[in-house]
């Protein structure tokens, strides 16, 4: 039987969207992924890094791009900008830092970062400053002709982003758009302590997205890790061109574990408690709900922000191949300032972190199964408007005519 129609609300709110199955082909498909990466990952903004990471004039963060096949230099240059280069030295290719992992960081107190193999050394802006034995190269070549390949890089609340699309590209901040507005104003560094995680998942990046990108599955994966906690409906989605955004609501007659309940009397580090809403933009939970507990906000193409009081964290998923993400999840809090408060934080981000793995314990039986070729589609209710409103996306995306 089909749910009556009051129960549509999203469908009803954005019918452009319709209540289609959504293809598999996207989450399985070599070729697609091929296409995917030329029109949707080459050409969009990607936040790759805080700048609390490299805050001061010298430090430098390189960070690893997998389907592009490269890594990119993010350097915080003397005159207080951040700008990105191709970890690619202009002489013979060799990489100019050799990483260390998926992030790699470092600082050098004259802004320089200097290639191993042949001393080359280039500055903040990429230019190429010092080459040992310069007289031995060809009367006509000029040193200021081989500086770093650039990388469109913009900041936006300290989140850095970058482009590697070739040419010009839409500034960021008309990227972003109207989720860019919506999120803008919370104090996002006022949350100093961070706890970081990846790791590599063998499914599509999409599949990866979407378990985090709906309410749905609470009451049954996280009936452990959350019992009764939050609700399976959304609150107040709204959708920015390319990105979306919903609110997740609390079950206010949920009684927490008395361990857990501990925890939130000391600190509000953990989402079972009740939020305020000092620290909330007015545009994040308008009608200030008593049962708010975080916004759930998706840019496109792959990354979810997350914002409530006094906590936020994002989940990103780079695409390796068709069939392997990598996924960072970080989850920032204020600093502790007493040994209580040291463990109430630590005990809510172990709860966070085993919520996190029931999340990603799903994403390659998924992949797995559908690669099967059983089913040809998969079908979604209307409380998974954020998923809908993804492929839709990423359809007109793959539609555009290749430049």
């Amino acid at each position: 039987m089909n749910a009556p129609n009051e129960q549509l609300r999203w469908a009803r709110k954005y019918p452009e969207l319709g209540m289609d199955p959504i293809a598999v082909e996207p989450c399985v498909s070599p070729v697609f992924f091929e296409k995917e990466k030329e029109r949707v990952f080459m050409k969009t903004w990607l936040k790759v890094g805080r700048i609390e990471e490299i805050a001061q004039p010298g430090d430098y963060k390189v960070k690893k791009i997998h389907f592009a096949k490269t890594s990119v230099i993010l350097i915080h240059g003397k005159d207080g900008k951040v700008r990105g280069f191709h970890n690619t030295c202009s002489h013979r290719g060799n990489k100019v830092i050799v990483e260390t992992g998926e992030e790699t960081f470092g600082r050098n107190k004259a802004a320089v970062v200097t290639c191993r193999f042949h001393g080359w050394v280039y500055d903040a802006q990429g230019r190429l400053s010092m080459v040992p034995e310069q007289e031995r190269f060809a009367s006509d070549w000029k040193r200021e002709d081989h500086g770093l390949t650039p990388v469109h890089t913009d900041v936006w609340e300290g989140f850095i982003f970058i482009n590697l699309a070739r040419g010009e590209v839409q500034p960021l901040g008309e990227y972003l758009g109207g989720i860019g507005r919506h999120l803008g104003g919370y104090p996002y560094a006022a949350m100093d302590e961070c706890f970081s995680y990846h790791t590599t998942l063998d499914c599509n990046w999409k599949i990866a997205l979407d378990a985090f990108s709906e309410a749905y599955h609470v009451s049954t994966i996280h009936a452990g890790s959350f019992p009764n906690v939050f609700s399976t409906g959304l609150a107040d989605v709204q959708l920015f061109g390319d990105h979306r955004t919903t609110g997740v609501c609390l079950t206010l007659d949920a009684e927490p574990t008395p361990i857990a309940r501990m925890a939130n009397e000391i600190t509000g580090a953990s989402l079972v408690a009740k939020r305020g809403t000092s620290m909330l933009p007015s545009t994040v939970n308008p009608g200030r709900r008593e049962d708010f507990s975080f916004e759930l906000s998706v840019v496109f193409p792959n990354i979810l922000i997350h914002v409530s009081e006094g906590i936020w964290f994002t989940h990103q998923f780079w695409p390796i191949s068709h069939d392997k993400t990598l996924w960072e999840g970080k989850y920032y809090v204020p600093r502790p300032k007493t040994n209580s408060q040291r463990w109430a934080v630590e005990f809510a981000q172990v709860l966070q972190r085993n919520a996190w793995l029931e999340d990603t314990a799903t994403m390659e039986d998924t992949h797995a199964a559908l690669e099967s070729g059983a089913k040809s589609h998969m079908i979604l209710q209307d409380e998974e408007i954020l998923l809908r409103h993804g492929y839709n996306v990423l359809e007109r995306y793959m539609a555009a005519e290749k430049e």
